[in-house]
């Protein structure tokens, strides 16, 4: 075929020649610029880490001047009261602004019905009246479940092989109860019954603790990852069968938008997911979809993760602790529960 002059190749024009680069691409833009000094890093970082984001939980024990080792948790240790205080004021002096409670109880206060939840002068209510009393300027963050205080280990009443929903809400309503009588600025329904917010938040109100806020466990998964944490509340040995008709599963993200949505109508002023790590993608769905306060929690199994490869000398804990801490930060979260709020906020006041 002829060449014809009029469908000249412009795109071939100088075949010889390189391209030149597209407006915005390398070399003109040089995304390294940012990073090669640690002033200009600190200036452009888009997500902080503070004391401020950090909430402690703390395992409480009966009796007086007791302390134990959690043996799959290193470094975390429950505590009785009269220790509790000065650790939770350490706490505070450390910029920490909440504390949340979680009861060792023995088992002679455990039943089928959790009746021990209710009790005004059980273990965490007075332990939230020693600490308002004593660290009155940290705020108190209760667990609302029965699973401390139940002979079989479960967060709701047993019945004929099934957890009954409405009769545990029942109970749940007046462990809220208790515990904000007790002091309690958040109370924390981590039981994922149905309608549980909506029920405590209308006992609360119509009691006069209308000031008190409810943290709604909203997704919060039947996951592998809490197996320390039933150790270190005296619940795993307990536990006959699974949590998996009232807990999420693990395949559901759609399904945890729902029961964010359900509980913020219900009156829930902030929401939690709980885990944390293998659920990020959870946490910035939550936050993207409703831009309400939102929680994650670093749960038991993960901060055991951290600490065993640490001490097989596979990480270095401190700097993979602060960037897990950090990612929960970047995926959405406002605040995070984490059994290492003391050693992070040591760090993060080291480092100015």
């Amino acid at each position: 075929m002829p060449h014809d002059p009029a469908h000249h190749d412009d795109h071939h024009s100088h075949p010889h020649e390189p391209a030149p680069p597209p407006v915005g691409a390398y070399p003109r833009i040089r995304m390294r610029r940012n990073r090669a000094d640690a002033w200009t890093r600190r200036m452009v970082s888009e997500n902080r880490l503070t004391a401020d984001d950090l909430i402690w939980p703390v395992f409480i024990l009966p009796g007086e001047n007791r302390r134990e080792p959690v043996p799959s948790m290193p470094g975390v240790e429950r505590l009785s009261i009269d220790l509790l205080v000065p650790a939770v004021a350490e706490a505070a002096e450390l910029g920490i602004p909440c504390v949340a409670l979680f009861p060792a109880n023995p088992p002679e206060v455990k039943d089928p019905m959790g009746r021990e939840s209710a009790n005004p002068d059980n273990l965490m209510c007075r332990a939230m009246r020693a600490l308002k009393r004593q660290v009155p300027d940290i705020g108190l963050f209760g667990d609302v479940a029965l699973d401390p205080y139940t002979s079989h280990g479960h967060d709701g009443i047993l019945r004929d092989g099934r957890i009954v929903n409405d009769e545990t809400v029942e109970v749940l309503v007046r462990q809220a109860l208790v515990q904000a009588d007790a002091g309690c600025d958040i109370v924390g329904p981590s039981d994922m019954m149905d309608g549980r917010i909506g029920a405590i938040r209308e006992a609360l109100d119509a009691h006069g603790h209308q000031g008190v806020r409810i943290c709604a466990y909203s997704a919060k998964y039947a996951s592998a990852f809490y197996g320390p944490f039933r150790d270190a509340v005296n619940t795993g040995a307990l536990l006959t069968g699974d949590k998996k008709t009232y807990q999420m599963d693990p395949a559901n993200s759609d399904e945890a938008l729902r029961e964010v949505q359900l509980d913020l109508q219900e009156g829930a002023d902030m929401v939690m997911v709980k885990p944390g790590l293998p659920y990020l993608d959870i946490i910035r769905r939550v936050k993207d979809t409703f831009r309400v306060p939102t929680l994650a929690y670093n749960v038991s199994g993960e901060y055991a993760m951290l600490k065993a490869a640490a001490a097989n000398g596979w990480l270095n804990y401190d700097k993979a602790m602060l960037e897990m801490l950090l990612a929960f930060k970047r995926s959405g979260a406002d605040a995070v529960l984490t059994y290492a709020a003391i050693e992070a906020a040591k760090l993060l006041r080291q480092q100015g």
